[in-house]
């Protein structure tokens, strides 16, 4: 217990809590949580200050998921793909080409689906606290660009450490290759793995642009990232605390997603400038083929049924 008390410390009156993220301090995400932790303070009159650590300084998305569970750190950023291995009804955020467009993805998070996400895993020490946007995950390769799935055959791909991820690639005729994201250059960069897949401000803020010259713009999935607390550190806050940190979570969410797009387009001239041929591949092929995926999920009633709620949603 003495290490959780540094992640949530109440000095002179004021509770103080820790944020940390594997993005780096350029990122959309940390400029998020820093705009949340400037309204907590105005919101609470100085009562409560957040403290922000990005580029995996207190660990990778999984440790610091994994400090939350016992109390040792406060509140981190984290893909909704890595929470599956931690609540597994997340995996529905991670099935290809589940969201139509942003419009969709944004009405299934902010609605009964992703609060309901959000809470689910309190039963695992995790809260969820808002949604923050990580745009659409598509691939980048090293030697030829990827217009059709068919392209993608033999070829070792990164993915996150997510059970669905890897069947998307599987289907699509790739090998998938797990590999943590600080790995990632190394790998890309010794042949470890031929291409991997991610986000225009992701690819442009890791610098991996420098090693793959072929970014191709298929978005095969709209995986948000999501903002958590551990269920420790929250129930120790009392009322008006719980309140102002939701409301400044909230407002953080907005004005993420504001950065967001701005960041995309910024994303993508600077890596065209750097040399990389960026590709718009026709989706419907890529959406075609991981279709069966679909099916599978049947095996799982939760997940199936939340696949089809989504997809009712207009």
């Amino acid at each position: 217990m003495l290490v959780f008390f540094s992640s949530c410390n109440r000095i002179g009156g004021v509770r103080m809590l820790k944020i940390a993220h594997s993005n780096d301090a350029t990122h959309p995400v940390h400029l998020g949580l820093l705009y949340l932790a400037e309204r907590a303070e105005e919101k609470s009159g100085g009562k409560l200050k957040i403290n922000v650590y990005p580029s995996a300084q207190l660990g990778q998305e999984r440790e610091c998921i994994e400090l939350l569970q016992i109390g040792s750190l406060a509140m981190t950023k984290t893909s909704a793909a890595v929470m599956e291995g931690f609540s597994p009804n997340f995996k529905v955020l991670s099935i290809p080409y589940v969201f139509r467009d942003k419009e969709h993805l944004f009405k299934v998070l902010d609605g009964d689906i992703g609060q309901e996400l959000m809470t689910e895993g309190e039963k695992y020490w995790l809260r969820g606290v808002t949604f923050y946007d990580a745009g659409s995950r598509s691939f980048y390769t090293k030697d030829a660009p990827v217009e059709t799935p068919s392209d993608l055959v033999g070829k070792k791909i990164r993915v996150m450490p997510s059970n669905t991820a890897i069947q998307m690639v599987q289907q699509l005729g790739g090998s998938p290759t797990p590999i943590s994201y600080g790995e990632l250059y190394t790998a890309l960069q010794q042949g470890v793995v031929d291409a991997a897949e991610n986000n225009p401000p992701s690819f442009y803020s890791s610098r991996h642009y420098e090693v793959c010259k072929f970014y191709s713009i298929n978005e095969h999935s709209s995986i948000p990232d999501l903002l958590l607390i551990s269920t420790i550190v929250w129930n120790t806050l009392n009322e008006q605390e719980k309140q102002w940190l939701q409301e400044a979570a909230d407002e953080s969410a907005i004005y993420q997603r504001e950065l967001w797009i701005k960041s995309e387009q910024e994303s993508l001239d600077a890596v065209k400038a750097a040399g990389v041929t960026v590709t718009y591949p026709d989706k419907t092929k890529f959406a075609e083929q991981v279709e069966p995926l679909y099916e599978t999920y049947k095996n799982e009633p939760e997940v199936y049924d939340l696949l089809q709620r989504i997809q009712a949603i207009n």
